[in-house]
């Protein structure tokens, strides 16, 4: 279990944190600076000093109250490193918690008058020789069902299409992951087809046309 923010979460599997926090009963983790501690206390006291109100990076996406900061693992090392940790606790086979230095890191917030509350990422390699878009991806439970996973994949496509450039997902995806983007690559699909293809129209679809604005 962690404690973070206001939320009391159970974990779906263990995360390889130092062997002194590994079998407290509670874990926990400031939603700013992702800095983990054995007690609620020592959370307490650590929030009074934590100058932190959001992740570090650039802001580079903010609509109403939800904002992505793109941070660079090479540059915000330790932050990083704590972003796979707590990811390692939703994800069963992610193996990456300490080299975070070739990887971008997209981490979304749901934001408030006290901050900039941490929601979820992803991430992906600066240079991939495979056009990979997306290297892993997790979204906290007490903020799944909201669309914040869509709205990442979304985003890693708009980032790919930025970069003009087709992109996919590292493979192999978790099930989460699977059952994310089928639902994702469908409902672009229809979008797609309903936007470029009249009503009872015998207009064939290019598959090219598709592959381009979608970034499949």
């Amino acid at each position: 279990v962690i404690f973070s923010g206001s939320f009391e979460i159970n974990t779906w599997y263990s995360a390889p944190y130092p062997q002194e926090y590994a079998h407290v009963p509670i874990l926990h983790i400031c939603e700013f600076c992702l800095k983990y501690m054995k007690t609620e206390t020592i959370l307490a006291q650590h929030m009074k000093k934590c100058e932190w109100r959001h992740p570090p990076g650039n802001e580079i996406y903010r609509d109403n109250n939800v904002s992505v900061f793109e941070v660079d693992g090479n540059v915000s090392r330790i932050y990083c490193q704590n972003l796979c940790l707590v990811a390692k606790l939703f994800l069963d086979h992610k193996t990456l918690y300490y080299d975070v230095e070739p990887f971008l890191f997209y981490v979304v917030t749901k934001n408030d008058e006290y901050g900039f509350h941490f929601v979820g990422y992803f991430s992906k390699e600066k240079y991939s020789q495979q056009k990979f878009n997306l290297s892993c991806i997790v979204t906290l439970p007490c903020y799944q069902k909201q669309g914040f996973g869509r709205f990442l994949i979304d985003f890693s496509f708009l980032l790919s299409r930025k970069e003009l450039m087709t992109g996919t997902p590292e493979r192999p995806l978790s099930d989460l992951g699977r059952i994310s983007y089928a639902s994702y690559w469908r409902t672009s699909l229809f979008e797609y087809i309903h936007e470029h293809i009249p009503k009872n129209s015998t207009k064939k679809l290019l598959l090219t046309g598709t592959l381009s604005l979608t970034s499949f």
